[in-house]
């Protein structure tokens, strides 16, 4: 866009952006500068839902702001998030939960903060071949005697009893304890009547299996797969394309999808460190602004760029799974049993919804269910839950970079929240698989709902 044209939009839209920059912290009401730190290092995990870096980089949205990025692999979350913590990385592709649990202190303690979510969805839960089998007569069915999906852990729980009456563990995996994956596996478990087990880390015990009818552990995402092949664990909860991988290699069977246990859950963050954004301030807005560019490019247009997301993604420095593998979910798929392939345009949203929104009731969730599975091991008040959010989810920062992506004319207000109006907490939702509404805004209520889980003023010594 040539300097005119840009004089002229800015023009265009100057009341609107002041009125939006009014709406702000005074800190982030000024113009962003250029940026303090232009060589950046950032981390991921091969993940389809590492897409926004990945086009950030490649389609020069990072140097757009002045940024030069690298973008490095890391072997799995803890390791990624430590090179976050010692500054061997700038910033990093995240769980959800770790910036939260990080700032808490359960694990490694360090003050991590979000200021941009990067999507909605992307997970699924995957059985062996041999345990779908075992579950075939709890299956309900369609009318053409395919599966009725969403499938609840009901099904699986005649299964899991027959294990047990065996005096056999029933063993599944999930990536990280603070992971989303960790947390959906457990609800929908939980769900269907099965206890996922509780951590207690007063008394040191941080396996998360006491009380437990399913023994949970840790699996990096890339291994998933062989794991179950070679018997170690009989099903998994992790992110694509590691789900797909099992279709294609004839090991296992997804039986639901994380859009199904809540739809439009949120999953990943961009992560950094409370340090790195005091320190660099401009930069740091700069990184949110190419991040919601690529968000918005990847679902553009009903998803009209996903294949050419997905070859990006196929490259070995990304994702480095075969182009069809990734397809089947990116491009509005997903592919049960072999053959059942069914549409499901949402399984990965990275702006719609405005899906990009650090909210404050994404994180009060998490921190719901590391207090109903024991990580947090004593009952918190309400106000607890809404200040640490506050603390980790930085949507002051999103927002002035939506503003300046507004006043260049590259978004209008329409493709954001309602920043002058906006609280940080969604709207309640009962769109869970166990059909509980969960009001953000209300923790220990919700947390009350549910009959399997830690609640009130339970602890476990």
């Amino acid at each position: 866009m040539g300097q005119s044209r840009s004089s002229v939009v800015r023009a265009h839209f100057i009341s609107l952006v002041a009125a939006v920059l009014s709406a702000l912290p005074l800190a982030t009401a000024a113009e962003v500068g250029p940026p303090e730190k232009d060589e950046l290092k950032f981390g991921f995990i091969k993940l389809t839902d590492m897409a926004p870096l990945a086009i950030a980089y490649e389609k020069h949205f990072f140097e757009d702001e002045g940024l030069y990025v690298t973008l490095e692999a890391q072997a799995n979350w803890k390791v990624l998030l430590d090179g976050v913590i010692d500054g061997q990385l700038d910033g990093a592709h995240m769980l959800a939960g770790q910036p939260l649990a990080a700032t808490i202190g359960f694990g490694t303690e360090a003050h991590v903060i979000t200021p941009f979510s990067m999507d909605l969805n992307g997970n699924a839960i995957t059985v062996s071949n041999a345990i779908w089998e075992q579950m075939q007569e709890s299956i309900p069915r369609q009318a053409d005697g395919k599966p009725a999906h969403p499938l609840k852990a009901d099904a699986l729980k005649p299964v899991v009893e027959s294990y047990r009456a065996r005096g056999e563990p029933f063993k599944m995996g999930m990536v990280f304890p603070v992971s989303t994956h960790n947390y959906e596996l457990r609800y929908w478990l939980a769900a269907g009547g099965l206890h996922p087990g509780y951590y207690a880390p007063a008394r040191g015990d941080i396996t998360g299996q006491l009380q437990a009818d399913v023994l949970l552990s840790v699996t990096p995402p890339p291994q998933m797969p062989s794991t179950m092949e070679a018997g170690t664990i009989h099903g998994y909860c992790v992110g694509e394309p590691w789900n797909q991988q099992a279709v294609f290699k004839g090991i296992g069977v997804p039986v639901i999808t994380d859009y199904e246990i809540w739809k439009n859950n949120p999953e990943k963050v961009f992560g950094i460190t409370a340090e790195f954004a005091e320190r660099y301030p401009n930069t740091t807005v700069r990184i949110v602004k190419a991040l919601i560019r690529a968000g918005h490019w990847l679902d553009a247009n009903d998803n009209a760029n996903r294949p050419e997301a997905v070859r990006y993604l196929a490259q070995p420095n990304y994702v480095g799974a075969d182009y069809e593998v990734i397809a089947n979910s990116m491009t509005g798929t997903f592919e049960y049993e072999k053959g059942d392939r069914r549409p499901i345009a949402d399984f990965n949203v990275f702006f719609r919804y405005h899906a990009t929104y650090p909210y404050y009731s994404d994180a009060i969730w998490y921190l719901t269910q590391m207090r109903r599975w024991g990580q947090i091991a004593e009952a918190k008040p309400d106000d607890w839950y809404k200040d640490t959010a506050k603390k980790v989810y930085r949507p002051d920062i999103y927002q002035q970079a939506a503003a300046e992506l507004i006043a260049e004319g590259k978004f209008s207000a329409a493709d954001f929240p309602e920043f002058a109006a906006e609280t940080g907490y969604r709207a309640p939702t009962a769109e869970f698989i166990d059909g509980i509404e969960y009001d953000g805004t209300q923790p220990n209520a919700y947390l009350a709902k549910f009959p399997i889980g830690l609640k009130a003023e339970d602890t476990l010594k």
